[in-house]
């Protein structure tokens, strides 16, 4: 089972800038993030929790998927349903706060699969096609990460309710 990571736009300026003062721990796992190794790989050269790391700088947008095994594939659909979901909250968000919290989601958990959606929601010019442009996003969720996860993606948009 194993997830390859590489970094995104923003890890690629930290590294060149530190312009957003990645800890010293952070930066050394985000260095060594290639989009050759694997997770297998990187828990062996970054220090224990690796994996909270490599979660941390994904969820962070520094990294993003690129490739996943298939046994990794089947283990997180395995464990999808399992998985309870988080207590709803309610947040209003403005229109370029959700374009913004979308566009960051679906490529953190998709990379460059998630472009064709994305930018259809950049381009959304109206909230009812900016809604469209999301359940458009929710669907492909749910055909290429499963139920769970759309259901994830919905709430962070503020599409759940």
């Amino acid at each position: 089972m194993s997830i390859t990571y590489r970094k995104t736009e923003q890890g690629q300026t930290e590294i060149a800038t530190r312009a957003l003062k990645l800890g010293p721990r952070m930066r050394q796992a985000l260095i060594l993030v290639d989009g050759r190794r694997d997770d297998t790989e990187l828990r062996k050269l970054i220090p224990p929790p690796a994996d909270d790391t490599l979660q941390a700088l994904l969820g962070q947008g520094f990294i993003e998927v690129v490739g996943i095994s298939a046994a990794a594939a089947a283990a997180v659909a395995a464990s999808a349903p399992a998985a309870a979901p988080p207590p709803p909250v309610t947040v209003v968000l403005t229109p370029a706060e959700t374009r913004q919290r979308a566009v960051r989601w679906l490529s953190n958990a998709l990379g460059p699969y998630a472009d064709p959606i994305n930018i259809k929601i950049e381009k959304a010019k109206t909230p009812d096609d900016l809604r469209a442009a999301l359940v458009l996003g929710v669907n492909f969720v749910r055909q290429q990460l499963g139920a769970a996860r759309a259901a994830e993606f919905e709430q962070h948009v503020g599409l759940a309710g």
